[in-house]
């Protein structure tokens, strides 16, 4: 029976990008080999969530039936065993990201959270009548509902970045929402729904420049680009752990140390504790703080386990392998008579968006399931963005590591059958 340290990494790919083999990749994912409604399966719904590699499977079985205990306050050898994995997979969270401390990453249970908590802890600290938190009109409501329900509860107001009608970010209107008001920013580092990568280092340097702190979301932006969050100076950062082929119900808010520090717990509990008694709390030091109670250990150590595969194959080779898929579907797709691309930004992550003359894109979706294609229809929890663009919803197509232009191909292929049902 192996224990969490004893699943190995297999080492056969290289970050050089000739040598990306997405043959040999696929072949870590089970689930890519089966079957729906008795056509192979094409998975393109990643932006929603990913699929799991045997890493990541055989890590958490390996979890549960060696080294399955509680961590941090046990003193036996199995408690002693998960509490190292645990750990280290914060140690892999804080190289994932290169944050420069493991106290500034807190495990969550996703970006949704992440987001809340800050919210509610920085936010209700910090943040008072009368001040502004600027968002952007292109965010998923997991960035916009806490900063209404923050505003709501301290009287402070919400300010929107307007985009265009390519789906980008209007700086210039930026600078201008930019005042002595502004106490705080909070915005997408690639959007769910266009795909647009956001110039967000720019974003955190002029927000700097008036003191203002900046939250990105990571949630499409860390399973396909290099994310170093010292660079980009950001004061907080989170992404979702399966999106990143790993387990789901897990996530990492990073911030940094002397924020996190001044901030007030956002919940109660054990283990954020470091004294107790009925007359007074003394709290944990950092990250332990933020997080209250028994943790998601398996979802913890899982994403761990993702974060070295995804560094197995390399992230480089990984970003390149989907801009060239999201340039192939693009040139594939545009030519289809009554199809509109929704998100035609400069600068894209692997989303491609698109709404057909005539139909709803909830019928296209069903359509295309029935041909063995997964993608997504809706409003993609970005009913903004929806209202900005002038459609009900649209049908979503999003990439990851294990895809292929033959499924890209398949892709085509059941959009012509949907045209075909639909006349």
């Amino acid at each position: 029976m192996k224990a969490v340290h004893e699943i190995p990494v297999r080492d056969a790919w290289k970050t050089d990008r000739a040598a990306y083999d997405v043959t040999k990749i696929r072949e870590d994912f089970p689930i890519l080999k089966r079957k729906v409604h008795g056509k192979p399966l094409v998975y393109l719904d990643n932006a929603a969530t990913t699929q799991k590699p045997m890493l990541v499977v055989d890590t958490l079985h390996a979890y549960y039936t060696a080294e399955n205990s509680n961590v941090h306050r046990g003193i036996h050898f199995l408690s002693e065993q998960a509490t190292t994995a645990y750990e280290g997979a914060r140690a892999k969270a804080k190289g994932f990201l290169d944050a420069s401390d493991t106290r500034e990453i807190v495990f969550v249970r996703g970006t949704t959270e992440a987001i809340n908590l800050v919210a509610q802890s920085y936010g209700r600290a910090f943040i008072k009548q009368g001040d502004e938190i600027i968002i952007s009109a292109m965010e998923h409501h997991s960035n916009i509902v806490p900063w209404q329900i923050l505003c709501e509860q301290v009287g402070a107001m919400l300010r929107v970045i307007p985009i265009n009608h390519d789906g980008e970010l209007l700086m210039n209107e930026f600078e201008r929402l930019l005042n002595e008001k502004t106490k705080f920013v909070s915005v997408a580092h690639v959007s769910n729904a266009l795909g647009t990568v956001n110039p967000v280092k720019e974003i955190v340097q002029m927000s700097h420049r008036l003191g203002v702190p900046v939250l990105l979301d990571g949630a499409q932006a860390a399973p396909h680009m290099k994310v170093d969050v010292q660079e980009l100076d950001c004061d907080f950062y989170a992404f979702s752990g399966h999106k990143v082929y790993g387990p789901t119900g897990i996530g990492i808010l990073y911030g940094k140390a002397r924020l996190l520090e001044a901030m007030p717990p956002y919940q109660g509990g054990g283990d954020m504790i470091s004294l107790v008694t009925f007359e007074k709390t003394h709290y944990n030091e950092l990250p332990y703080k933020f997080e209250a109670g028994t943790p998601h250990i398996a979802g913890v150590i899982g994403l761990g386990a993702a974060i070295d595969y995804v560094n197995a194959i390399g992230m480089a080779g990984i970003s390149a392998h989907e801009r060239e898929l999201l340039a192939y579907a693009t040139g594939e797709l545009s030519p289809i008579a009554g199809l509109r691309i929704i998100g035609t930004a400069r600068e894209k992550a692997g989303v491609l968006s698109f709404v057909l003359e005539g139909v709803h894109p909830h019928d296209i979706g069903t359509v295309v399931d029935r041909e063995g294609v997964a993608i997504r229809a809706g409003h993609h929890c970005a009913m903004p963005v929806m209202q900005r663009f002038g459609v009900p919803a649209t049908a979503r197509v999003s990439f990851g590591l294990y895809n292929t232009k033959e499924e890209v191909d398949g892709l085509v292929k059941a959009i012509h059958k949907v045209i075909q049902v639909f006349g």
